[in-house]
């Protein structure tokens, strides 16, 4: 039976060479195939399946058709109206919802195939290889019946892609045929991994490789900076073509060699758009302006680029009306045209020209809107940058890292701590919520907005924390008063191996001065150039400077001073008049405010420092003497304000703030509790008052201080028992820190302040401070 089998086998197969030559013209088919007696005996069924076989190949031509123009549901509808299907029906259905980003639905076509080909396989594997899905791609690849070239490529590839270089290397190892992409993919993933002496041994195991691989290379040194190296495979190219000589030209231009650059420019037989654009970049890197707009002028042909990089040049040196004017002239702006001119006018502070390019732009990127909501943020228009960032969720623009810190970074500036846990929130959704980028704008968030547990709980959740992050936790357990925690935090750094920077150290002598650590702030200043390798510059002097003023040891801190390696600036004199002000020493006093006022005469806050000063001894005169000083070199007090965030809402108010809506609730209840406080003992600071009048007067003029009425305001508004949080521009006064002492044990809530120095937690009749401040 099985010889009468391969017999028949045989036999067909004869028949099948004759019927072959007879289509070729060449012999008749004596004998009729069993397909066509078949179709003789049958022709209604040979008719129809003709006709079913031929409708398939359209359906499947219309669902490619839908899909290529984005109808996912048509295609749909379409494959669901089909009679019959073909194993192409499922793979248009597959390769259509992969190209158009419906991953899920590719797989679930897949997964419900009846019977699959080799195509079939490979399309599936590149959608999980494009969706970064690799462990779930080498399931696949490891299940599939068969595999040809392409699919060992696509695994090849997608591990190189990601980054996974000797999981790539295996591949290509157990590959049983390769081909030039097999040979390039990996290539690749050696130079873009900065693998390039793995590169070179790979090169130099073949000798037929194509131009673009050794533009590659060549490429991969480059980045490396090995100038020799690439300047060497480029001699030895067999052929070059423009990106060969491109790539060297760019090579010598960014690192500083530009008569090598414009040597081999001459030379290049092919000076397309990008050699002339990289030539005149080179000169724009190096401030050559004069040069860079001589080959601009040149150009034969002008490209985005090319207008872009000499605007960009013009910025750079703050040359903004010759940038304007080309930016008008330009023929082909596109996006980072705009970009450009946008950045550069909010950075310079102009945020009203900012503004108006910003609205003129016909098409904005993630890069518009992170621009402008950071020109507004780093001018002082917090709310107007967030509002802006808000608008650009509505229009669906997609939220990048550098959105998300700008918009956290206003959040902390006006301590807008709800809409700051919203874009926590959001950031976690996004998956953005790890990393030291946008963990340290967390951080700063949370410290700023007072709120140092979730501070430090951001901390702890950063994976590999970086100086930035332990610098900022520890100034921000220093500013909130914490200075023990400040210095546990800086222990738990140097014995995880992190070395300390100047800015570590500002912050730890910080943390001492704000808790009167004067030992242990002494030991850190004297020995921080013998165990870390740091020089104290001003704001470390500074620093000591007010922890040993604040701690009474005001001869110390002079003759730090005077041993200082370079002259004081207005921040140490500052420094020295605070404490001067503390402990009533007025002679210090004036001679510190005397340096400064000489230093920096527009230095409203110094002013008010000795004359709070004056007030405090009781030198009404002295007080005149001081407003009238001001008023005739025309220093203006900066005006006091504090803030409050309620249901998302920043409301802020001034000394005896007569515009809120809430005013009146807010005084009546301000009165209620101005008699609850007198009978747990509150006085009023009447010493700190800046004007000779009678003291039921200034009792009143105390009564109604900003922070007053926002604490006031915030209880009214906020449920009991939830946290107060305010903010105040300037210092807070003695008379509002013991108001708000005996306030917190009143109303039973913690009274979180933030003045221009520190922080104040506020609860059951103390505050954390210890009243050191």
């Amino acid at each position: 039976m099985r010889g009468s089998h391969r017999f028949r086998q045989f036999h067909s197969s004869c028949f099948c060479s004759l019927q072959t030559q007879t289509i070729n013209g060449k012999l008749p088919n004596p004998i009729p195939s069993k397909k066509t007696l078949i179709e003789k005996h049958n022709p209604k069924k040979n008719k129809k399946s003709n006709i079913a076989d031929s409708d398939i190949v359209q359906w499947n031509m219309d669902i490619t058709s839908h899909m290529r123009n984005g109808h996912c549901k048509a295609a749909l509808r379409v494959f669901n109206d089909m009679s019959r299907r073909s194993v192409v029906s499922y793979n248009a259905m597959i390769s259509g919802y992969l190209a158009n980003d419906r991953f899920d639905l590719a797989r679930d076509m897949f997964e419900r195939m009846p019977e699959r080909d080799l195509v079939s396989w490979n399309v599936m594997l590149s959608g999980y290889v494009r969706n970064r899905k690799l462990g779930a791609a080498r399931m696949l690849f490891d299940r599939m019946p068969e595999r040809d070239v392409v699919s060992w490529n696509s695994m090849l590839s997608g591990y190189a892609q990601y980054g996974y270089v000797d999981e790539a290397m295996k591949i290509f190892e157990m590959m049983p045929d390769k081909n030039e992409i097999s040979w390039n993919s990996l290539l690749s993933a050696y130079v873009q991994n900065g693998r390039i002496d793995d590169a070179r041994r790979l090169f130099e195991s073949k000798a037929d490789w194509e131009v673009v691989s050794w533009n590659c290379l060549m490429g991969g040194y480059v980045r490396k900076k090995r100038l020799v190296d690439a300047r060497k495979l480029f001699d030895q190219m067999p052929i070059r073509d423009a990106v060969s000589w491109n790539t060297m030209i760019t090579c010598y231009a960014q690192n500083s060699e530009l008569a090598e650059s414009r040597r081999l420019f001459e030379e290049s037989p092919i000076r397309d758009v990008f050699a002339w654009t990289a030539m005149m970049s080179g000169y724009v890197q190096h401030g050559m302006l004069d040069e860079a707009r001589r080959i601009f002028d040149e150009m034969p042909v002008k490209n985005p680029v090319s207008w872009n990089a000499i605007i960009a040049g013009y910025v750079r040196c703050k040359r903004m009306d010759i940038a304007r004017e080309l930016f008008e002239v330009m023929p082909c702006r596109n996006v980072s045209s705009w970009n450009t001119m946008l950045t550069a006018y909010a950075q310079s502070g102009d945020i009203a020209q900012a503004r108006f390019i910003f609205d003129r732009m016909p098409q904005r990127d993630s890069i518009s809107w992170a621009a402008i909501i950071a020109g507004y943020a780093q001018n002082g228009y917090g709310e107007e940058a967030l509002r802006l960032f808000m608008e650009m969720k509505k229009e669906g623009e997609r939220l990048t890292r550098s959105c998300y810190t700008c918009a956290l970074s206003t959040c902390a500036e006006i301590a807008a701590l709800e809409l700051g846990k919203q874009l926590h929130g959001r950031l976690v959704k996004a998956g953005f919520e790890t990393g030291c980028y946008v963990g340290n704008a967390l951080l700063v968030m949370y410290s700023k907005c007072g709120s140092i547990e979730e501070a430090y709980n951001v901390f702890k959740d950063i994976e590999v924390k970086d100086i930035v992050s332990w610098n900022t936790m520890i100034a921000g357990y220093a500013r909130h008063g914490f200075g023990k925690e400040a210095l546990m935090i800086f222990e738990s750094m140097k014995a995880m191996g992190i070395i300390p920077d100047d800015v570590t150290l500002v912050g730890v002598l910080s943390a001492c001065s704000h808790t009167g650590l004067v030992e242990r702030g002494k030991q850190y200043f004297y020995s921080m150039n013998q165990d870390y390798g740091i020089t104290p510059n001003s704001k470390h002097y500074t620093c000591m400077i007010d922890l040993l003023g604040r701690a009474g040891c005001l001869d110390e801190a002079q003759d730090l001073m005077r041993n200082m390696p370079f002259e004081p600036d207005a921040a140490t004199w500052g420094a020295l008049l605070g404490a001067s002000r503390i402990h009533g020493n007025t002679e210090l006093g004036e001679k510190a405010a005397k340096i400064i006022f000489e230093l920096e005469p527009e230095n409203a806050g110094m002013y008010v420092l000795l004359s709070n000063l004056y007030a405090a001894s009781g030198r009404w005169t002295d007080v005149r003497k001081m407003r009238l000083k001001m008023r005739d070199t025309g220093v203006k007090k900066v005006p006091g304000y504090s803030w409050v965030e309620v249901q998302n809402k920043v409301h802020t108010f001034s000394v005896g703030d007569s515009v809120h809506p809430e005013k009146d609730r807010i005084y009546a209840f301000l009165e209620e509790l101005d008699l609850k406080m007198k009978r747990e003992g509150y006085v009023s600071s009447t010493k700190l008052v800046l004007h000779d009048v009678e003291e039921e007067e200034k009792e009143n003029m105390l009564k109604y201080h900003s922070e007053k009425l926002a604490v006031a305001f915030a209880i009214l508004s906020t449920p009991p028992g939830r946290p107060i949080r305010v903010m105040k521009n300037l210092r807070v006064c003695e008379d509002c820190h013991s108001a708000f002492k005996i306030i917190s044990k009143i109303v039973g809530r913690l009274i979180i302040l933030r003045d221009s120095y520190r922080f104040h937690h506020f609860s059951g009749g103390s505050c954390s401070c210890g009243d050191y401040w």
